[in-house]
């Protein structure tokens, strides 16, 4: 009789761990159905939010984390607060991976964003007077790709063979005018041209403080090889839920919505 009563226990005991673990297994997929997106605030965070809803469609819940610079996103990622982030380029990503010792890799490419230049002072390049204070952002990749769009508007020159993504004033060859360049966050040139004569923005940034880049902007980047991408830890790079993700963004349904949205100063790369 005690033969049986401990096997009736034993096999209770057995049931009930079973079912516990059994619980465990269908909360943890439960929460792999969910997905945290760093962004920065504007653009990005639009179009990920018109991600999200297709993604709910198809029980996939997706999380949006706006951030306001470009380097915090990437802080969130490596340290394990966000699941992938969308907002960069590729050689932003290299030079953030070089800076900071990081292993952070692209899994699908995304959109273009066109650089303009900006003035509140003046409606054309040629009103610029000598010694002008130009905006320039303080990254070194957005940095380098700014003074690429000064030299392409007529207002510099850039020494030969500088590195597309390594330039910096120090390379500048000719400044007829003499143009001062004052360096700040990218995220913080459109909302401060009121101090400046001009500046080089970036379009996500122009959209976000309510300017229409090709009616505003005294001048638009002429083509951009700067494409971006949504990313992911090295470790993460073949998720499936991740590059459903991707899967869902290179979708029809946001290519129309992006192009219907912003005039197009946004390129899709599908």
């Amino acid at each position: 009789m005690k033969k049986k009563v401990s096997g009736i226990i034993l096999a209770a005991v057995l049931l009930a761990s079973l079912v516990g673990c059994g619980g465990k297994q269908e909360a943890s997929q439960g929460q792999e159905t969910t997905i945290k997106v760093g962004v920065t605030a504007g653009p990005h965070e639009e179009i990920i939010n018109k991600v999200k809803e297709l993604a709910a469609k198809q029980g996939i819940h997706v999380e949006t984390v706006v951030f306001n610079d470009y380097i915090t996103p990437n802080r969130a990622l490596t340290s394990g607060q966000l699941d992938v982030n969308s907002y960069q380029t590729i050689p932003f990503m290299d030079q953030y991976n070089k800076d900071h010792n990081t292993k952070i890799v692209p899994i699908g490419k995304t959109v273009t964003f066109l650089m303009g230049i900006y003035s509140k002072k003046y409606k054309k390049l040629e009103d610029l007077p000598e010694g002008a204070t130009l905006g320039l952002q303080n990254d070194p990749v957005n940095m380098s790709r700014a003074l690429h769009v000064y030299e392409q508007a007529g207002l510099i020159k850039l020494k030969p063979g500088v590195d597309v993504d390594k330039a910096t004033p120090a390379d500048i060859a000719e400044n007829p005018k003499n143009f001062q360049f004052k360096l700040l966050d990218a995220a913080l040139l459109a909302r401060t041209l009121n101090s400046l004569d001009a500046s080089t923005v970036n379009s996500n940034f122009a959209l976000k403080e309510g300017y229409k880049p090709k009616r505003d902007a005294i001048f638009m980047e002429n083509s951009s090889r700067y494409v971006n991408y949504i990313a992911t830890n090295e470790k993460d790079k073949d998720n499936p839920l991740y590059h459903k993700l991707v899967e869902l963004y290179r979708s029809d349904e946001v290519k129309k919505f992006i192009e219907e949205t912003y005039d197009g100063v946004i390129i899709t790369s599908w």
